[in-house]
């Protein structure tokens, strides 16, 4: 078997403590109050969902729909930016987020940037959108990041959407997400020339840590909430853990090497 070589297996520059969607439950998530809300909390990396409008604009959101985090609705990716914009997607978590809007990739780049802070870009494509929304994230992230000491880790569940990061932009870092164990997982890793494979913790353990390393590649998992859960992916050798809990585990972030 030919060895799979990661260029960031010596000095991997990520920390260990991953807030989810800025803030995970605390802020309205993937909007610039939620990173700022992690951030306060002691957090210097962040997990988020990158996604395109219509018209090829970068933006944060998680879902396929618009009604769940916005008061908008329908099918995200038919509309343009223009209207994305106008959306209210802070109101539907509390009252004193109300009018906080989407947020563009461009505006989140700077302000982590600017606050020495870093990030897992999820690419999350619309229905039908992969290809193009893995290779326009891929592209946006290249040029944002361009110069910085730290580039963004590109992740995703689509294939599809790594396969046109990786031809895109080959230099950036990526990671392979599973929401379940696969036995072909690792070689489909190789495949798509990722530095990182990010499983579902529920499908996590030390045996299967040592097997991704083995191969070279870093093991990050999501979405652990729980201090016990924590501690023993920790123990098992994990890299990197997404979590929803910046307050549970704020005091652990801060303490965490940068």
């Amino acid at each position: 078997m030919t060895q799979h070589t990661n260029p960031w297996a010596e000095g991997w520059p990520y920390p260990f403590w991953i807030a989810h969607r800025g803030a995970g439950k605390l802020a309205p998530e993937n909007t610039l109050a939620a990173f700022r809300e992690g951030a306060s909390r002691g957090f210097v990396m962040f997990e988020c969902d990158a996604t395109l409008s219509a018209d090829g604009e970068a933006y944060l959101l998680h879902d396929a729909t618009l009604e769940r985090t916005t008061n908008g609705q329908g099918v995200a990716v038919e509309h343009p930016w223009s209207v994305l914009a106008q959306l209210d997607a802070g109101g539907w978590h509390s009252p004193i987020y109300t009018g906080e809007p989407l947020l563009r990739l461009a505006t989140l780049a700077a302000w982590l940037q600017a606050n020495g802070c870093t990030v897992n870009l999820e690419i999350k494509p619309g229905p039908g959108d992969a290809v193009r929304c893995g290779e326009v994230v891929a592209n946006e992230a290249a040029r944002l990041w361009l110069g910085a000491a730290v580039p963004p880790l590109l992740s995703s569940f689509e294939v599809d959407s790594l396969r046109a990061a990786q031809s895109a932009q080959p230099d950036l870092p990526r990671a392979l997400l599973l929401d379940s164990w696969i036995d072909n997982g690792l070689a489909l890793a190789r495949d798509l020339g990722c530095v990182a494979l990010v499983v579902n913790h529920t499908h996590l353990d030390a045996q299967r840590i040592a097997a991704i390393h083995a191969e070279g590649l870093k093991a990050l998992t999501y979405t652990v909430n729980d201090s016990d859960r924590a501690q023993a992916l920790s123990a098992a050798g994990l890299d990197g853990l997404i979590t929803d809990r910046v307050d549970l585990f704020g005091a652990a972030a801060r303490e965490q090497v940068r």
